[in-house]
Parts: structure tokens; sequence; C-alpha cells
């Protein structure tokens, strides 16, 4: 994500805070909030798809090939 967009919903959080927000900037924040959440969970799946598991036994296998959390 942009950091022009994380600076906005900032922007927007610290007005909410003091002088409260119009419909349309309510809007914006929640467009730029849901924007921000599909980010991370777009960037925690990469990291999890990248960690591979050494068993004791020696082997390797992706932490990914049969995780719920990864797909």
């Amino acid at each position: 994500m942009e950091q022009k967009k994380i600076d906005r919903i900032n922007e927007l959080a610290r007005k909410s805070r003091t002088a409260g927000l119009t419909e349309a900037e309510k809007a914006e924040q929640a467009k730029l909030r849901q924007e921000y959440r599909d980010a991370m969970k777009r960037s925690l799946i990469g990291q999890l798809e990248s960690i591979t598991v050494l068993e004791a036994d020696g082997t390797k296998h992706k932490l990914c090939e049969n995780a719920k959390v990864c797909s």
C-alpha cells in the first residue's frame, strides 16, 4: 500500500477524534481501511507460504502445503 494512502488513513483518524468526519470522509476511511487490511493479509499469506518446516527426522515441507490459513 502506498505511503500516501496510509498517511490519509492517519489524517482521517485524527480528524475523526477531533472534529468528526462527514459521510463522504467516513466512506473514504472505510474504503482505505479495507484496502490496508487486504494488503496486510496478502503480505502475511506471502510470508507464510515461504516458510519451510524442518522436522526432527530431517524432512522438509512447506508450511502452507496443507494449511487452511494459506488458502
